[in-house]
């Protein structure tokens, strides 16, 4: 995966996680790393975002692969997406 392609993954991430915020009416700057649930989301909120996530990639997330560290930040997420778009 070209370097072009991860910054767009990571743009698409981002924009999901937005999303995420203007729904639950979080209206804070959020960097790549910060703790999702430190800014407000709660872990129902999780289950959500993994839905959105395999619906903007279109992609199916293996079970094993849903858990808290992969979907702690933006960055692990992007890191989540880029690996399994590359078949790893």
């Amino acid at each position: 995966m070209s370097s072009l392609e991860k910054q767009r993954v990571d743009q698409r991430v981002l924009n999901v996680v937005q999303r995420m915020f203007e729904e639950r009416s979080i209206r804070r700057e959020v960097s790549v790393d910060d703790v999702l649930t430190g800014v407000g989301l709660t872990s129902l909120d999780t289950v959500k975002l993994v839905l959105l996530v395999e619906s903007e990639f279109d992609l199916t997330i293996p079970l094993p692969h849903i858990t808290p560290a992969n979907f702690r930040s933006i960055a692990s997420i992007s890191g989540l997406v880029n690996r399994l778009m590359a078949g790893a």
